[in-house]
């Protein structure tokens, strides 16, 4: 079987996998809208989830052989032929439904998701906070009705489905060798593959949402980023690394992602749309409650979610639902201009304004929104990820990245933005 994409092309899809995105848990992402309330501000990007991980898997197919080559001195596919085939379907797998609970239209409708007990997974005994689509993504695979289909379509190679969910959670023990050949644990790297900084996901979003969105900041040489992928054996585990030729891609690719955040993903629109999402779902007349059934989550889409909000009398809900906003008055970046001085000056003007607004009786919105550049090294535990410089006259090194690019020490200091909405022209 194959699927036509926009961006990839023709996807080839196994008959195992085809028995997971026919299922109602992966055709429900088709109602999800990658970008949430994007549409907003870029009306193109009305592309949803449900591509997106169908293209994050086949980006995972790739990064998988090309880390993995002969040539790159990988000895998976010559001695360990099965092996091979069996920890590449799990990371193809990992990649599919690595979004598959997510919830409707953005990460704002966590919010209404329940407490992490009643999801009753037992990674999670004990843990006490609310929960989030990853652990909804956690209890499809461990859990529901796709966990059957999952054994069935897989199991012929011995994937189990907490193989899968292995892939998204290091929490996870795995105790039965799964990811041990050769005396080799290729769990770091495959987890590496499915989230970090040089992930499938952010491969295959950033180039998607940048084309639906019709702009250039998430653009960047993805073909020659991929095939410049290769692993890194330490300690009997198996890293991802990147040659060092294709190091300056690699900045290009953190940086591309840092753009969209400020230009895309927190463009003033989606911002207030989000906020006012928020605000509703906090309200005390607010009954739009994401369920603990997870058989139930089925039918919690963007669909949903809209349908919800058209019968609601709550203003915030009224606003979401007739595209009628908070107009934006005023907006301040940090940095720019950098200094002292100046920060001081945005905020006595930020207190100049609101006062004013206050003495009007004008209903207003203060809204900050921060972007981090990376989490890479500010985690206390993390897989290292290595590049491997070769310069054909001395045997390769493997050199940890964080020795090999300085973006992490010049974009360590968060950027943001903070907006002033007004409910009328003021």
């Amino acid at each position: 079987m194959e699927i036509r994409d926009v961006i990839h092309g023709n996807i080839e899809i196994s008959n195992a996998e085809r028995f997971i995105i026919d299922s109602p848990f992966f055709q429900r992402l088709r109602n999800i809208k990658q970008l949430g309330f994007g549409e907003n501000s870029y009306p193109g990007a009305t592309h949803n989830r449900y591509i997106h991980s169908i293209g994050a898997m086949h980006m995972a197919d790739i990064a998988f052989m090309s880390a993995f080559t002969v040539e790159k001195g990988a000895s998976l596919a010559t001695r360990y032929p099965e092996a091979y085939t069996r920890l590449k379907q799990t990371l193809r797998a990992a990649a599919l439904l690595h979004d598959v609970g997510h919830g409707p239209l953005s990460h704002t409708t966590e919010f209404a998701m329940p407490h992490l007990s009643r999801l009753k997974l037992d990674i999670f005994e004990g843990v006490d906070r609310q929960a989030n689509h990853e652990d909804y993504t956690l209890k499809i695979i461990l859990d529901s009705t796709l966990t059957p289909v999952l054994r069935k379509a897989l199991g012929f190679l011995g994937i189990e489905p907490f193989h899968i969910a292995c892939l998204m959670n290091s929490e996870i023990p795995c105790n039965d060798g799964f990811f041990t050949v050769g005396g080799v644990d290729y769990r770091p790297i495959l987890k590496q593959l499915i989230s970090s900084e040089i992930d499938v996901d952010r491969m295959d979003y950033l180039t998607r949402d940048s084309f639906y969105a019709g702009v250039s900041y998430g653009k960047f040489d993805l073909g020659w980023l991929l095939s410049n992928l290769t692993h890194h054996v330490e300690n009997n585990k198996c890293y991802l690394s990147i040659n060092h030729k294709a190091l300056y891609t690699f900045d290009d690719f953190l940086i591309s992602r840092y753009h969209m955040f400020l230009m895309v993903y927190f463009h003033h629109k989606c911002v207030i749309f989000d906020e006012m999402l928020s605000r509703f779902l906090k309200s005390e007349d607010c009954d739009y409650i994401i369920p603990s059934d997870i058989e139930q989550y089925i039918f919690f889409d963007d669909y949903h979610l809209y349908t919800h909000l058209s019968r609601s009398e709550n203003p915030w809900a009224r606003r979401v639902y007739h595209k009628n906003p908070y107009r934006m008055l005023v907006e301040l970046h940090s940095g720019i201009p950098q200094g002292e001085k100046y920060r001081l000056e945005q905020e006595e003007l930020l207190k100049k304004i609101t006062g004013d607004l206050q003495s009007k009786g004008t209903d207003y919105i203060l809204k900050t929104t921060t972007s981090e550049f990376s989490k890479y090294f500010k985690k206390e535990e993390h897989d290292p990820l290595y590049v491997k410089y070769d310069n054909r006259l001395e045997a390769p090194r493997f050199i940890p990245l964080q020795e090999c690019t300085d973006l992490f020490q010049r974009y360590s200091e968060n950027r943001s933005i903070t907006r002033v909405y007004v409910a009328n022209s003021a």
